[in-house]
């Protein structure tokens, strides 16, 4: 067993950026107790999913609250004392009402907030592995791939293996399953949804129900994505695809909760309709325990392929 103050340590983060005068800038931070420059970011808490830690960290060191984009990639390397340190970075736009609200406070933490042209920043920066991130930005920059959406594949939370009507759309979510049903919702949010559609199935909907409450989004039951209807229609997936080229012709970032037999189909379509390479890799991503979601990042302009994919289980 690995002891918890010798191990690895796991931290998240992101470039944050805004436009301005049609350029890019970058927010680096001034942190005084380790006389550096850098990229906000900072370690994950007990029972934290890692874009919950990247969006808590940017708030709490910059004041401004973001939602996650793009991911990009790692930066990896070992602490004074001996461990070893693995920071996950996303691309993270700050809104414009953010900007606006500017709430940063110096502390002892950051004594300083700096919007940087994008050129430039590499060279403002302490360490090299943050140049190498920021280097990772820029490419998508160039390519104009910072502008993205996404879909968010959910499996319903653990639930009962039987209802009492004894109709498998009855099923309800056990202890466990409730418990996963809100610890999902910090780590939905980091991605800022806007849509929410589901199963017209109890235990889909007792998922992302907790969401829904938190954020103030309607469900739309979606019965082309239900277990029953996959199953009574022979599997057909000409209903699954209509849903998917709606949800991805809008552009809106969404949820999208549904069972195991249906989700790997659901991926498959998103593959399909967007002109994507595939090779199995949407099955794969589709191959979910409860609870577990897949991101799948398509870019805002047509024909919105496809431009990376992540899966995250919510810590228990």
């Amino acid at each position: 067993m690995t002891d918890a103050a010798s191990g690895p340590v796991l931290a998240a983060g992101a470039v944050c950026w805004r436009r301005r005068h049609k350029a890019i800038e970058i927010l680096l931070i001034s942190r005084p107790r380790h006389g550096d420059v850098s990229l906000p970011k900072g370690k994950v808490d007990p029972g934290e999913s890692l874009p919950e830690a990247a969006v808590r960290e940017i708030s709490e060191e910059t004041g401004f609250a973001v939602t996650l984009g793009m991911p990009l990639g790692t930066a990896q390397y070992t602490l004074p004392g001996g461990r070893d340190k693995t920071v996950v970075y996303w691309a993270a736009k700050v809104p414009k009402t953010e900007l606006e609200r500017g709430r940063f406070s110096p502390n002892a933490e950051v004594d300083e907030i700096e919007w940087v042209p994008l050129a430039k920043a590499r060279r403002r920066l302490t360490y090299e592995r943050d140049g190498e991130v920021v280097q990772r930005f820029a490419e998508l920059a160039v390519t104009g791939d910072l502008d993205s959406f996404r879909l968010i594949v959910l499996r319903h939370a653990k639930a009962e293996f039987d209802s009492p009507s004894g109709l498998d759309a009855d099923r309800q979510l056990t202890t466990r399953g409730r418990a996963q049903a809100r610890a999902v919702v910090p780590a939905l949010a980091a991605w800022g949804p806007t849509r929410i559609g589901s199963s017209p199935a109890a235990r889909c909907l007792a998922t992302v129900a907790p969401f829904a409450k938190a954020s103030g989004i309607p469900v739309k039951e979606v019965p082309a994505i239900s277990q029953e209807g996959w199953e009574r229609s022979g599997h057909d997936a000409s209903g699954i695809r209509a849903y998917v080229e709606r949800r991805v012709g809008k552009g809106r970032t969404t949820v999208i909760c549904s069972h195991a037999p249906v989700l790997p189909e659901i991926l498959e379509q998103i593959a399909e309709v967007t002109g994507s390479p595939n090779g199995g890799r949407m099955t794969r991503a589709g191959i979910l325990a409860t609870a577990e979601f897949t991101v799948v990042h398509l870019a805002s302009a047509a024909p919105h392929r496809i431009l990376a994919m992540e899966t995250y289980a919510v810590p228990e």
